[in-house]
């Protein structure tokens, strides 16, 4: 680095400095990616899975996810710069080096498939860095600024968490899996569209497509629930797994009462847009959860 370089950054303390890398890693999104990994290990195994093997594998995924948040900022920091919503990130801020996040994404990535790999298969391994790969070479560098649709093919990489804690417990992926997949595919577009609904001046600054941007509020609020009928209606397809029983399909009625109603409110009154930004991750987090305990219930 040039001295040039060095005087334009702000001095700060190690304790500032740690915390710009934890905040690199997005720790909330890697929060959210976790609740989907635990419950689709406890239905994969008919139970616990067993405590060493749950440790090993969200370690192996928090450091994957965090890896690919890292590569993530350092792909948008120049258009984190300009959204009101992400000016604050370490890179436009300043407080880190691209360089920095460039080396600390790779590093979590390679770790986070090396953990997973030797703690409990390749197979769980491969789909780990898939996902990462996957978001940050097709959605962060093609998808996000070129397409409305940003958001609906991205999904998949967040979805894939339950494919990981499905594999690193059986070493394969049955059908059961795919239906975790395919519910957390169907949560991520109205998850994220209530947020740029909130944040829809921020996208147009930014020039990224975003569905609000674009098509509008109304289009946006019809896709809002189209998109959230889907998610409920996948939700009871998950009854094709023997663990399952009536305490999740109970409970998935019921959550998915609730969430509806909450779309649907969001179409009378936009100003909810994150109330049910917010609600949509207790949503998801129930919902899984519900599954758990059918898993050691049933």
């Amino acid at each position: 680095m040039t001295g040039s370089a060095m005087e334009a950054l702000p001095a700060i303390t190690v304790g500032q400095k740690v915390a710009a890398l934890v905040r690199l890693t997005k720790p909330r999104i890697i929060e959210l990616l976790l609740v989907t990994t635990l419950p689709a290990m406890m239905l994969a195994a008919r139970g616990w899975p067993g405590t060493s093997l749950v440790v090993a594998t969200l370690i192996g995924g928090t450091l994957s996810a965090g890896g690919a948040n890292a590569l993530n900022n350092y792909v948008d920091r120049d258009v984190d710069m300009l959204m009101r919503r992400t000016s604050k990130r370490p890179l436009p801020t300043h407080t880190l080096t691209p360089a920095v996040a460039l080396v600390v994404g790779i590093g979590l990535g390679v770790a986070g498939f090396v953990v997973l790999w030797a703690t409990s298969n390749l197979l769980a391994a491969m789909i780990s860095t898939g996902a990462l790969l996957f978001y940050v070479f097709v959605y962060t560098l093609v998808l996000k600024r070129r397409t409305v649709q940003n958001i609906v093919i991205g999904g998949a990489a967040g979805a894939a968490p339950a494919l990981v804690g499905w594999a690193a417990v059986t070493g394969s992926l049955s059908a059961g899996a795919w239906v975790l997949f395919a519910i957390v595919f169907m949560w991520t577009p109205p998850h994220f569209w209530a947020l740029a609904l909130k944040y829809k001046e921020d996208y147009e600054r930014a020039g990224i497509p975003m569905l609000p941007a674009e098509r509008g509020e109304a289009a946006t609020l019809q896709a809002i629930v189209r998109y959230t009928v889907g998610m409920v209606l996948i939700s009871f397809v998950l009854v094709i797994d023997d663990a399952i029983g009536v305490i999740y399909v109970v409970l998935a009625a019921v959550l998915g009462a609730w969430f509806l109603s909450e779309v649907s409110r969001l179409r009378t009154d936009p100003g909810r847009a994150m109330i049910v930004f917010a609600r949509s991750n207790l949503y998801l987090t129930l919902l899984f959860g519900a599954a758990a305990l059918d898993a050691v219930v049933s």
